[in-house]
């Protein structure tokens, strides 16, 4: 089985991006083929804009992403959450991910796909506000999000040294998501 992974956040230090690399640790070692994406390569993607896309196409990057989603089993996202909602950098792919091509209709990427939603943030709630708005954004997309979600509060001081999560609760959160999504991996797509 392949899993895709992926940060809303082009921080460096992200918190969204270290919870992230705690989940696709644990992906791996259940020997799941853990796909990352690197923040460089949503960067790179342009504003979504349909006056560009009619002129010339889908941008590479959002073929290559497209792809990426296509090829995956399941998804895990990480999203920080920016005034109560999703970051534009993921708001930026799920659009340019949605938008139809000769290769892959506008569901194919989305439609009956399980995903999981992650979130850190230094504050009290862990971006749990955002995750709402993934949640909802991503159904009406046709995917399957899965029940379990985890939102990291105080992310600030939850890592340690090596990126390692330091209460054990939470590391056993982030298990009990990926436990969510494998299930609902083999119930879709039956592979196991």
């Amino acid at each position: 089985m392949k899993v895709l992974c992926l940060s809303g956040s082009a921080r460096a230090a992200s918190f969204n991006s270290a919870l992230l690399a705690v989940a696709a640790a644990d992906l791996a070692s259940r020997d799941i083929d853990v796909v990352r994406v690197a923040p460089a390569e949503l960067t790179a993607l342009p504003l979504m804009d349909q006056d560009l896309e009619a002129a010339s196409g889908l941008p590479e990057q959002a073929r290559a992403l497209k792809a990426a989603f296509h090829k995956a089993d399941g998804v895990v996202l990480a999203c920080p959450e920016y005034n109560g909602s999703v970051t534009p950098l993921l708001k930026n792919v799920i659009d340019w991910v949605s938008r139809p091509d000769e290769a892959l209709p506008a569901p194919a990427c989305f439609q009956r796909r399980p995903m999981a939603l992650l979130a850190a943030s230094p504050g009290a709630l862990g971006g749990l506000r955002g995750l709402r708005h993934m949640r909802e954004i991503l159904g009406n997309l046709s995917a399957m999000v899965v029940p379990r979600q985890f939102a990291l509060a105080k992310a600030g001081d939850a890592f340690d040294a090596q990126g390692a999560l330091r209460d054990s609760k939470n590391q056993e959160a982030v298990a009990g998501v990926i436990d969510d999504l494998l299930y609902w991996m083999e119930a879709i797509h039956g592979k196991g």
